[in-house]
């Protein structure tokens, strides 16, 4: 059976409408009742979880069209995830869309050009650019899917302030919209749709492929440097006024940390309370070592893992835990970053703070993160030079806890708030409020987008999502 001759019986869908959907798909079809549904549904925040009516495990673009289609007809509202970086609701009485059977990857050395199907990850990525002797605008996290940090903009810690967002270097993306048709989406063909794809997330459809920039670099000077806890004043400071002298081929951020107790960690970092300073810098060792010893002689390291390093070794700046977990987040972008940022910052997350937050870090965007591409688009912090990203590691009774401690942090440093941030950041609690996708966005980007949703998804149908309404 074809997408196009699937039933339609109004909003209750039973066995014949599940077992109609099966024969028009090659992926499984779950219900809540069949085997596989759970690791179908499984997120990385365990505290995140999906409920759907049914799963579609896509292998195809075929399978994509035919899900969007029974989706639509029987009334039920969808959701995307390859690596849950585009879910953020439980998507309860709606279709999950999976695309994490949809693998494919294709580097073009000549070219300089990458295209991969919905499913993959960067990690995945890696060892063909390795290959090709190529880079990309990999994120903090390699374990994360390329497409949903893509739509997000995608700032990379090492490529970002010399080339910009991920999403600035796209070329085209393979979408299929809420009426279940495919479209190769370009600046030509469609531009406003194009505009509002990178950056405005999973609204506008389905993206089963896609196709952007690489650029030749095949290693960087970079890593961490773990300072005491104690010192955390004395690194903010350092680093606060180091940052002015570095040009853009250096990125950099730093993270208050309170580790956790595991074997995998070397032994002065378990259960450590740590300054963790990131570094990602694409001149030589040689002048990194003289840019970045300012910042060793803040505080005495207890592990310092700064170095040269090939390309594929770029998870290793900010060595984002890759186990899931239950967490709580939230984030904030400032205006600036000045002494007094700096205190209050330390008074918040520092020794004599109480808190307990696993991570809070800052992030200096700047340089070609501030310039807009030759194609316009969506990202949303497009001047604003720094983020700010939190989160709290806890299951529902430390819920309360840690979203206190988080609140905190972001109202302290209202001060200092941009009015815009960062959309890959925003926390499940904000990316479900309309108003707070609303702000991130900023007034007239959000009127556009709201425009841009209305032409293509009229019955917000993806809307489990950092959802935009329909204009």
């Amino acid at each position: 059976m074809s997408a196009q001759n699937l039933p339609s019986t109004g909003s209750v869908v039973g066995p014949r409408e599940v077992d109609a959907l099966r024969s028009a798909v090659t992926g499984p079809v779950l219900t809540a009742q069949d085997e596989g549904y759970r690791a179908e549904c499984a997120t990385y925040n365990l505290t995140s979880g999906l409920a759907p009516a049914l799963v579609v495990g896509a292998v195809d673009e075929a399978d994509v069209r035919a899900a969007v289609v029974f989706a639509d007809r029987q009334g039920l509202p969808i959701a995307v995830k390859n690596t849950a970086h585009q879910v953020v609701a439980p998507a309860e009485a709606g279709l999950l869309i999976t695309t994490t059977r949809m693998k494919g990857v294709e580097v073009d050395a000549d070219k300089r050009t990458v295209r991969v199907e919905a499913g993959v990850r960067w990690r995945e990525v890696l060892p063909h650019l390795a290959e090709a002797g190529l880079g990309a605008l990999v994120g903090s996290a390699p374990d994360v899917g390329v497409v949903g940090y893509t739509l997000g903009g995608g700032q990379s810690p090492l490529l970002g302030r010399s080339l910009g967002y991920a999403a600035d270097h796209v070329r085209w993306l393979n979408l299929v919209t809420a009426d279940g048709e495919a479209r190769r989406v370009t600046a030509d063909s469609e531009p406003e749709l194009f505009w509002a794809l990178l950056g405005g997330k999973g609204n506008f459809g389905v993206v089963t492929e896609i196709e952007f920039d690489a650029f030749p670099v095949t290693r960087f000077y970079g890593g961490g440097i773990y300072f005491p806890g104690e010192h955390l004043a004395e690194v903010l400071e350092a680093w606060r006024r180091w940052l002015p002298t570095v040009a853009e081929d250096m990125t950099s951020s730093v993270g208050v940390q309170r580790l956790p107790d595991l074997p995998a960690l070397p032994e002065p970092l378990r259960g450590a309370f740590v300054v963790h300073l990131r570094i990602g810098y694409l001149g030589t060792a040689e002048q990194g070592e003289r840019l970045v010893a300012p910042l060793r002689a803040a505080a005495p390291a207890l592990v310092d893992l700064v170095g040269e390093k090939p390309f594929a070794a770029i998870g290793e700046i900010h060595m984002d835990p890759v186990d899931p977990m239950p967490y709580y987040d939230r984030s904030v972008g400032l205006r600036a970053f000045t002494q007094e940022t700096a205190e209050a910052l330390e008074k918040l997350t520092g020794p004599a703070s109480g808190s307990v937050l696993a991570n809070v870090e800052i992030r200096a965007l700047g340089g070609a993160f501030d310039r807009e591409p030759s194609v316009g688009n969506a990202v949303s912090t497009r001047g604003v030079p720094f983020v700010v990203f939190g989160f709290g590691v806890g299951g529902p009774d430390q819920a309360e806890l840690l979203r206190g401690q988080l609140a905190a942090v972001v109202d302290g440093l209202k001060p200092w708030a941009a009015e815009r941030g960062m959309v890959n950041f925003l926390s499940p609690d904000e990316a479900t409020d309309a108003e707070g996708v609303a702000r991130i966005y900023g007034p007239l980007r959000y009127a556009r987008l709201a425009e841009v949703k209305r032409r293509y998804d009229p019955a917000n149908l993806f809307r489990f999502n950092h959802n935009i309404r329909p204009a």
